[in-house]
């Protein structure tokens, strides 16, 4: 992803790369790294340094749950407007990066899925479920994903949960037979991950009702497909006051 995002903020004159961070590539020219002529930016392993001597507008973050605290942290710190895509935050995280960004005077944008194809399927099972209160949500990703769920589907089901007041859902007298068979439980309805190789990122979102059930689903192909979102995050977060949780706020804008 962090190579993507170099990608596209070189191929847009409206954006300029001022640096880039990674601990695993070494010092190289960050256009060489993805492919393109030497841009003159080499990347570098440390991010406190690379913030200090660049001052950037934006930070945009594809790290990882255990490593994007602190780099959330660190940008606002420096005053640097964060734009995160990685998931694993916890309610009082954001709340708490919230307030830096208050004191700082900043804003910043959270968003567990940048693909505007998945916004619109959390819109669409959020107005679904005015209707359809029985629900289930699958998620697909690779064996490799460190977070489950997945960030787009806890974000999925707080919007739905905004929609359809809580209700337990399938017989009273269930039981598991194997621990986790039902999968997560959240506010009524249930989540399943699952985590296999040569899966890239799909969800479903399945109604259920008397003789009928509605299926909303979206599936990502490749990292491109996020870019256009993190184009549109990087230029808005300049005019937000404000940590927001959630790219579908931007795009009401």
């Amino acid at each position: 992803m962090g190579r993507e995002v170099v990608k596209m903020v070189l191929g847009d004159d409206a954006l300029r790369l001022v640096a880039a961070v990674d601990r695993s590539t070494g010092p190289v020219d960050a256009g060489s790294l993805v492919g393109l002529p030497a841009c003159g930016v080499i990347v570098e392993s440390d991010l406190e340094k690379a913030l200090q001597a660049s001052a950037p507008d934006v930070m945009v973050d594809f790290t990882t749950p255990q490593a994007v605290l602190q780099h959330t942290e660190l940008a606002i710190q420096h005053g640097v407007r964060p734009v995160i895509g990685t998931t694993g935050f916890a309610p009082e995280d954001i709340e708490r990066l919230g307030a830096m960004c208050k004191e700082q005077g900043i804003g910043g944008l959270i968003a567990p899925n940048f693909s505007i194809g998945a916004i619109l399927m959390m819109r669409f099972a959020q107005q679904a479920a005015k209707y359809f209160p029985d629900v289930e949500i699958i998620e697909y990703h690779g064996d490799q994903k460190l977070d489950a769920p997945s960030g787009t589907a806890i974000k999925t089901a707080e919007l739905i949960s905004q929609t359809r007041e809580e209700k337990r859902q399938g017989n009273p007298n269930e039981e598991e037979k194997l621990e986790g068979a039902r999968g997560g439980y959240y506010n009524g309805f249930r989540i399943h991950s699952v985590r296999l190789p040569g899966v890239f990122a799909q969800q479903e979102v399945i109604f259920g009702g008397y003789g009928q059930t509605l299926k909303i689903r979206h599936d990502s192909y490749e990292r491109a497909g996020y870019m256009p979102g993190v184009n549109v995050a990087v230029k808005k977060v300049m005019g937000l006051q404000e940590l927001v949780y959630g790219f579908e706020h931007l795009l009401d804008d």
